[in-house]
């Protein structure tokens, strides 16, 4: 056989010597041969492919562990892994991305201050919570005010007392005054305070989503963490500006599962992130521009587990005012079975003469 010296394969699969030594220790590219009396790694011709494999792994940043994995599937299963991966790192990215957009918002801010009399927008607004047609309580919370919109889904044995103290903790926000500068910073203020709260208020074996957003001006500064969404009706479109935080939605990330499997998902409702004790991760924060004329739903996921996506949007469309909307969601989805309980917040945005 032609055995290929470690200079040549390298050379051949576009890996640096020391990069294969490294593989060889790592027991991820073993040489097929290591010559008795010199200790020279050699090389099978037919290794160059799996060597170039990994080398195009690694330019993708893959870790070390993950290529094993990939290199010991067949062709269609190593596929399939690395389209995960990459959606995966895409989702990661655009996480990254809104935190950038952000703190570039943040940073460039030139008013001295914020108050809560002097906005650029007003806002109508409604809130409604309903136990739904299967459980026995309601745990879920909702709020609704002139600058402080929330909802929260309670799980476990104390939901109720977890999700009305993760909304406790943020209605200080209402009356406040703070910097413009300092946006970014009273926000996670206000999602740690939330945190402490629903750890003081429940057991470890309890918690809460919680998605709140806090007007300023022209601008919505949103805390989201859990399942609960918002929803925004512009221009006659709707459109989900909060990203859900479970082993669903990261299935879908990753492209493990498509749009039409996880609707029937048996892990669907399970939380990767979420305010309790025996739970963890950091809330997303992130600033959203409004204009007159959109219309916000903030909503836990009872609701969309009973109605249409399409529902949802023809009830936005034609509801005349918030109170419409948020009395018809809800009977929409009592009609359909609420299997969960359900609970809506609906803001309309308007000049501050629309009052």
């Amino acid at each position: 056989m032609g055995w290929l010296t470690i200079g040549a394969f390298a050379k051949a699969s576009r890996l640096s010597p020391k990069a294969l030594r490294l593989y060889d220790e790592l027991g991820l590219l073993t040489p097929a041969r290591v010559d008795p009396a010199s200790g020279y790694r050699l090389y099978a011709p037919e290794q160059v492919e799996q060597a170039r494999l990994v080398a195009w792994l690694r330019r993708l940043g893959m870790p070390l562990a993950r290529i094993r994995l990939v290199c010991a599937l067949e062709a269609g299963a190593a596929a399939r892994e690395v389209r995960a991966y990459w959606a995966q790192v895409e989702a990661e990215a655009a996480a990254r991305r809104d935190l950038a957009a952000f703190l570039v918002d943040h940073l460039s801010r030139k008013d001295p201050a914020m108050t809560s009399d002097s906005p650029a927008l007003n806002i109508r607004y409604a809130a409604r919570t309903d136990t739904g047609r299967v459980r026995a309580s309601n745990q879920d919370a909702a709020y609704a005010g002139s600058r402080l919109l929330a909802v929260a889904d309670g799980f476990g044995s104390a939901g109720a007392p977890a999700s009305a103290a993760a909304i406790d903790a943020l209605k200080s926000l209402e009356s406040g005054a703070f910097p413009a500068g300092d946006l970014l910073n009273v926000l996670q203020d206000a999602a740690d305070r939330a945190a402490q709260a629903v750890a003081g208020a429940a057991p470890e074996d309890a918690g809460t989503t919680l998605t709140a957003m806090l007007w300023t001006g022209a601008q919505l500064a949103l805390v989201h963490i859990g399942d609960s969404r918002v929803h925004l009706l512009r221009d006659g479109e709707l459109f989900q500006i909060t990203h859900d935080h479970t082993v669903v939605q990261s299935l879908l990330d990753e492209g493990r599962i498509s749009p039409e499997e996880a609707v029937s998902h048996p892990q669907r409702s399970l939380l990767v992130r979420a305010l309790g004790r025996g739970s963890h991760g950091t809330p997303d924060l992130r600033l959203h521009d409004a204009r007159p004329g959109d219309r916000y739903l903030l909503c836990s996921d009872g609701l969309p587990a009973a109605v249409p996506a399409d529902d949802i949007h023809r009830v936005l469309t034609d509801a005349p005012a918030p109170e419409d909307a948020v009395r018809d969601l809800i009977t929409l989805a009592n009609a359909n079975g609420a299997p969960d309980n359900v609970s809506t917040v609906v803001a309309d945005v308007l000049h501050p003469a629309g009052l």
